[in-house]
């Protein structure tokens, strides 16, 4: 089962958010969301563990209780719709769009 895990402290690792976790069963992965420019912490992350009785013995056990002192939001992860990659951009390239040139009257 794939579990959300959120309100993360910036300080938090992903060694310590298994640990946590581990005390109610085995832990495949663990991932604390990082941004891409700074590689700080987003304050949230997920967690899978092979086990869906004790990835729910988790959840209850660890939602609302502190891990760094920060007190954890945990659930089971919701599926993602997947991405499409590609420019997303709005169209007007070139300050046009659909409407011809732009005239500023000074």
């Amino acid at each position: 089962m794939k579990i959300y895990v959120g309100n993360l402290a910036y300080r938090t690792v992903e060694d310590g958010l298994r640990e946590a976790f581990e005390q109610f069963g085995a832990v495949d992965s663990v991932a604390i969301v990082k941004d891409r420019e700074t590689g700080r912490s987003k304050g949230f992350g997920f967690v899978e563990m092979p086990n869906d009785d004790e990835a729910r013995a988790a959840i209850e056990g660890l939602n609302d209780n502190e891990v760094d002192q920060r007190p954890l939001k945990v659930n089971e992860a919701c599926a993602s719709e997947p991405r499409t990659g590609g420019y997303r951009g709005g169209g007007n390239r070139g300050g046009y769009g659909d409407r011809g040139p732009r005239r500023f009257n000074n």
